[in-house]
């Protein structure tokens, strides 16, 4: 899959977000509403998700699609993806979405009540609003080791003004920081704007 690549279905998952009003960008999205998943963090989900064969790959928070869309887009042919959201209306869009891969199951409630029971998981991507240390370790628990965790919705450090009060302390930085067995870094996307954690289980 090339740098410019965008897949079909990731095409059709962004007609379903239109579809059900689903904000594709952060600066769409009015405050704590979910943005849908960057085309950069598609792309690099996408090459993870590539190299999960024969495993299982679970998506906390499906939205209207599109980061389901890229990583089914890339999957082996043997593995599996299983994505919750607890939005009943978008869960049933993206359900539509996948009808015809039997290899997504899209579930729909509460991601930390729902998914557990599929675990472990080789890949997760976490795009469910865990902010607490509890609730993190409790999804890094859930990896099979050498497995990755992918969290997302982050700005650079370096495209802050120096006030900015994330840049002393942030939630989802501290998150992986402070989680024992992973090992993690940022990566910020081309456009220098937008980052993202990703982080391997030990």
């Amino acid at each position: 899959m090339g740098q410019a690549t965008v897949p079909q279905l990731v095409h059709r998952a962004y007609a379903v977000a239109r579809a059900q009003g689903f904000a594709l960008t952060r600066a769409e999205a009015s405050a704590g509403r979910p943005s849908a998943c960057l085309p950069g963090v598609g792309q690099f989900l996408a090459m993870l998700a590539a190299g999960c064969h024969g495993g299982v790959i679970a998506e906390f928070g499906t939205g209207a699609g599109i980061g389901a869309a890229w990583i089914a887009s890339a999957m082996p042919g043997d593995c599996t993806l299983v994505t919750a959201e607890l939005d009943g209306a978008l869960a049933a869009a993206a359900a539509e979405l996948f009808a015809d891969d039997a290899r997504v199951q899209v579930l729909s409630g509460d991601a930390s009540a729902v998914l557990p029971p599929h675990a472990p998981f080789d890949l997760i991507f976490a795009d469910c609003g865990v902010r607490d240390g509890r609730s993190f370790a409790a999804l890094c628990a859930m990896l099979q080791p050498g497995g990755r965790i992918v969290m997302d919705d982050l700005t650079p450090v370096r495209a802050l003004p120096p006030d900015a009060p994330v840049c002393a302390s942030d939630v989802k930085r501290e998150l992986f920081a402070g989680q024992g067995g992973l090992t993690w870094t940022e990566v910020v996307q081309p456009d220098l704007a937008n980052s993202l954690l990703v982080g391997t289980r030990r």
